[in-house]
């Protein structure tokens, strides 16, 4: 894989699919029921550094595939990945609590994290451990 990774773009498109939706029809979101700014910031940098490292492989800060069959085990972990976050998305839609909110912070950091470890992508993985930590927080918090 070379400095773009389709795959983390075809992943990217299928984890972000379902909150543009949610986002079209709810025009009024999710109530913030959490107001910390620090933990605000670094979860949006995390959101959006993990975005970029999930598409963009930068040269000498990843490693690439590191064992045999890596890439098969990538694609198949993180498909599982999605298609539980698009079930929970599917079974949660119209709920609300701390199942949705954790499953649906929860797996795309588990993703973020996975994806970071098996590409041995620095930058990802830096963002991806920021925004794992905040998102679950805020999610957890905001669900209270």
């Amino acid at each position: 894989m070379g400095w773009f990774n389709y795959y983390g773009l075809a992943i990217m498109a299928i984890v972000m699919t379902p909150n543009i939706i949610y986002a079209a029809k709810c025009k009024n979101g999710v109530a913030n029921n959490y107001n910390n700014k620090a933990v605000a910031i670094f979860e949006q940098i995390g959101r959006y550094g993990s975005f970029v490292f999930m598409i963009f492989n930068v040269p000498y800060l990843y490693l690439n595939f590191w064992f045999a069959h890596a890439l098969t085990v990538y694609l198949s972990v993180n498909g599982v990945l999605c298609l539980a976050y698009l079930i929970f998305w599917i079974i949660l839609w119209n709920s609300n609590g701390k199942l949705k909110a954790l499953s649906l912070s929860i797996i795309p950091s588990c993703i973020f994290l996975f994806s970071s470890i098996i590409l041995a992508n620095i930058p990802l993985f830096i963002f991806a451990v920021i925004f794992a930590v905040n998102h679950v927080l805020i999610s957890y918090k905001n669900a209270a």
